[in-house]
């Protein structure tokens, strides 16, 4: 009898949807339908079952064939060539959970490594201005009952989050907000008449690059001030109509996304739509949130602020302390100057995302690619290791765009002897301390942790 399992977390997006239903057969080793996830997630869902997925490392040889080896050569290679390099560069973790967040930042501790996480090319800008001008932001379960006026501000829900409108922002029937969309002002600011402007009630078609301009009128225009009859490619009147439903709304919500932090102005223009929140705090409520991208984007932020004080682009490679200056030692610029002689890959594709003048200078030294799938990295990578998918051959904890924790569950088994992350990382550790003579002293933190819980039961 096929078994359903509910409240299920999808690992696709940052919206996190946590409310997915999965039949699995009668074996609990295959899926068979997925309910409420969009068709995105179910595709990830269902592409577990792929024959053509890769179940055991492959490493490239000297022709430049890639050859299947044991997941124990594929640890000692990664350990040995990590303990070798200078100066390591792990990056990733947009498809990971925290755990094995955790588990790589003792990895890179032990190896000297710069550790940095795919906010480094999206949402890094946002983390700057947040660093200067605070965060005054809100969950997305009070978007749902309280946001009567939605912004969306260079982001694209439709397609980047398919079922954030119809969760959070725009369609739901909230405590506050019992009437949905009838009941809120949605405004699109974008140069583009996307999918989501059409939904909108207001669409502002930005001139691109002009966001700073755009936040500073409507900024202007809140205290009382003049602007001029133009600004940013928007007449006046249209700003005076977008200015006076915010004045009116009883909650703004402004959501944005990398057409602010990829656009001229980058941290500045996230430090401005702060400001505008603060502004806006001033007559009405207001809050302000990232469109994060992976599903869980937002958990390297959080584990690693913890861990070291730092949530990205941390260099590792003093020993003595973590530093983190962005420009200096993120992945990027690390990987144009060519000081990386060793890149590990967790979890994301660089190869697709980075500019191909770093993945050129990345390639000159060994490249090893952590994914449970064949992607471009993986496929130009000297090592290919696959490991478990999150959120359903692997339980873990995973923070949503808004930094609310929720605990995603295992829905099937994984293939036999593939690990996850964290067990990956872990043996990973273990290997370097051999290899280095050391004891792995948090081994023993961990099973004293699992001595106290067997206790328990």
């Amino acid at each position: 009898m096929p078994k359903l399992i509910t409240q299920v977390g999808c690992p696709y997006c940052g919206a996190s949807c946590d409310d997915i239903e999965v039949l699995v057969s009668d074996d609990g080793k295959k899926i068979l339908e997925t309910r409420n996830a969009c068709v995105i997630g179910n595709e990830i869902f269902h592409h577990v079952s792929n024959p053509d997925r890769p179940k055991r490392p492959r490493q490239r040889q000297t022709d430049g064939t890639m050859k299947e080896i044991s997941y124990d050569e594929a640890i000692d290679f990664t350990a040995k060539t990590l303990i070798k390099a200078k100066k390591p560069l792990i990056y990733g973790f947009g498809s990971t959970n925290c755990e094995g967040m955790s588990a790589v930042a003792r990895v890179a501790e032990k190896a000297g490594a710069v550790l940095d996480n795919c906010a480094s090319i999206c949402h890094g800008p946002s983390f700057l201005a947040i660093f200067d001008n605070g965060y005054p932001s809100c969950t997305l379960g009070e978007v749902k009952n309280r946001a009567d006026v939605v912004i969306f501000w260079g982001c694209n829900p439709m397609h980047a989050h398919p079922r954030h409108t119809s969760r959070y922002s725009i369609f739901p029937r909230g405590f506050f907000t019992n009437k949905g969309q009838m009941q809120r002002t949605v405004i699109s600011v974008d140069p583009r008449e996307t999918d989501t402007a059409k939904l909108a009630d207001i669409h502002l078609m930005i001139r691109q690059g002009h966001d700073y301009d755009l936040f500073d009128a409507f900024r202007t225009v809140l205290r009382g001030y003049d602007i001029p009859a133009e600004v940013a490619g928007i007449k006046k009147e249209q700003i005076l109509e977008a200015a006076e439903k915010m004045k009116k709304a009883r909650f703004v919500m402004i959501f944005f996304g990398m057409g602010c932090t990829h656009t001229d102005g980058r941290n500045h223009n996230i430090d401005a739509a702060i400001s505008l929140t603060r502004d806006l705090n001033s007559i009405t409520k207001a809050s302000i949130m990232a469109m994060r991208g992976h599903y869980n984007i937002a958990g390297p932020g959080q584990v690693w602020s913890w861990q070291f004080g730092f949530p990205y682009c941390i260099d590792l490679s003093k020993g003595t302390h973590a530093h983190m200056n962005p420009g200096e030692t993120s992945s990027i610029d690390l990987a144009m100057r060519d000081e990386v002689d060793c890149f590990v890959n967790v979890g994301t594709d660089a190869g697709a995302h980075f500019p191909i003048e770093a993945v050129k200078h990345l390639k000159k030294h060994p490249f090893i690619t952590v994914d449970p799938n064949i992607c471009m990295a993986s496929e130009i990578a000297d090592l290919h290791i696959p490991v478990r998918v999150v959120g359903v051959e692997e339980p873990g904890v995973v923070y949503r765009m808004d930094n609310v924790p929720i605990q995603f569950k295992k829905v099937i088994d994984g293939p036999e002897g593939v690990p996850s992350d964290e067990e990956l990382f872990d043996r990973i550790y273990i290997r370097m301390c051999e290899l280095t003579e050391t004891e792995p002293l948090w081994i023993h933190v961990k099973e004293h942790a699992k001595a106290s819980s067997s206790q328990v039961e």
